[in-house]
């Protein structure tokens, strides 16, 4: 079984407007709370990319 833990930029409670995140040996996972059974698995590279652009930092 997974370990979802919720974004901390969710806010708190129990919503479902949140972003989580799961590790799968070393891979990380992510879903919206609004959607659980779909799930992403990106490559660690376009993880980057996606934090990097969230942040305003584009991809490095």
């Amino acid at each position: 079984m997974k370990h979802w833990q919720k974004s901390s930029f969710s806010g708190g409670g129990d919503g479902n407007t949140c972003v989580e995140l799961a590790r799968t040996g070393n891979q990380l996972q992510l879903r919206e709370s609004e959607a659980p059974d779909t799930v992403l698995a990106p490559s660690a590279y376009a993880l980057s990319g996606l934090l990097a652009h969230i942040k305003g930092e584009g991809i490095r």
